[in-house]
């Protein structure tokens, strides 16, 4: 049966209307050449707070972005009302390539991969000298996560009025990272709160550490209450409210170029999304001793030249037992 006239062509072909009275979809995406560039400063259940010029827009991810999530520190460009008014909402079309992520699993037995913060040059570790006590594994952890992400660390030691900071010093000093030693009482001269300054000046940094450390204090002491205002005080769902380190907030460094990104406190760092054979990439104190060492190595074996490494003094024992700790936790997990 024909359902047609004898030519295709003709206009008695019957076209089906659209039921919604909407044009058809279309796989052709607008190139919002005309979006202004912006950055995340947090994300709070979907909706998204970015800064646009001087204004500190709502927005949410644009549906053509698919599965691909923008998170603190990321480059994005962003259409719609960028007036920053309450109850207006942007979108953001595109997220620009990272120069640097920094991630993590809740620990190594957890295959989803967090991404916590994109751009930031710096990984500021901080970690209290006492009360709590320091926790030398959760700092390696954190180093490996760093040079895997393209992030230079920075050892924050607070609560020097307390416990000494020698011990930690001497266990990380083969690995030249800068530090800044700050005490509760002589933090509130500012003396030491400039040299933490000097170290972020100009950079994005973000902080990570257990919770009790001092983190979010030092946070608060580096960024005055008026920028924190500006950026942190606004809830990303409702507009009102503050920020309690429950996610990742980016604020201005007072006086400088440079951010700040407070992250929310940790338990642990796992490091599931690291690469096993990349893991001594943070040890350099004992990677030349590794020249030696049988090929395929896994450096916790009885062949592996690491342990004359160590013994000739040329890398403290503490180190290589870390990093075997890190490694052997990897491998259990593998033979799961």
């Amino acid at each position: 049966m024909r359902r047609y006239g004898k030519n295709p062509d003709e206009d008695d072909i019957r076209v089906r209307p659209n039921r919604k009275g909407n044009r058809p979809r279309t796989h052709i995406r607008p190139k919002h050449e005309d979006a202004a560039e912006g950055m995340v400063l947090t994300v709070d259940r979907g909706r998204l707070t970015v800064l646009v010029d001087d204004r500190v827009v709502m927005a949410m991810k644009a549906r053509e972005l698919g599965r691909k999530a923008a998170v603190v520190g990321d480059r994005v460009a962003v259409v719609g009302d960028l007036s920053g008014k309450k109850d207006t909402l942007a979108r953001i079309v595109r997220i620009a390539e990272r120069t640097s992520v920094l991630r993590r699993t809740a620990d190594d037995d957890d295959p989803y991969e967090r991404v916590v913060v994109a751009n930031a040059g710096q990984l500021a570790i901080v970690t209290a000298l006492a009360d709590p006590e320091p926790r030398p594994r959760l700092i390696d952890r954190c180093v490996v996560a760093a040079y895997d992400g393209g992030l230079e660390p920075i050892l924050v030691l607070t609560k020097s009025d307390l416990a000494p900071a020698d011990k930690i010093l001497e266990t990380y000093a083969s690995l030249d990272i800068p530090y800044v030693v700050t005490s509760r009482e002589e933090f509130t001269d500012g003396a030491e709160l400039a040299r933490v300054h000097e170290l972020l000046d100009g950079k994005v940094t973000a902080f990570v550490g257990h919770s009790g450390v001092g983190k979010t204090t030092l946070v608060n002491a580096l960024v005055p209450e008026e920028r924190r205002r500006t950026t942190g005080h606004v809830n990303a769902v409702t507009g009102r409210g503050r920020h309690t380190t429950t996610s990742a907030l980016a604020l201005p460094l007072e006086g400088s170029e440079g951010w700040v990104i407070d992250t929310p406190g940790v338990r642990s760092f796992g490091l599931n999304h690291v690469d096993p054979s990349r893991v001594i990439l943070a040890f350099p104190d004992l990677e030349p001793g590794t020249a030696e060492c049988p090929r395929g190595c896994s450096h916790d074996e009885k062949d592996c030249a690491l342990d004359a490494w160590v013994a000739d003094g040329h890398a403290d024992p503490a180190r290589l037992y870390s990093l075997r700790r890190l490694l052997a936790t990897r491998e259990r997990r593998e033979g799961d």
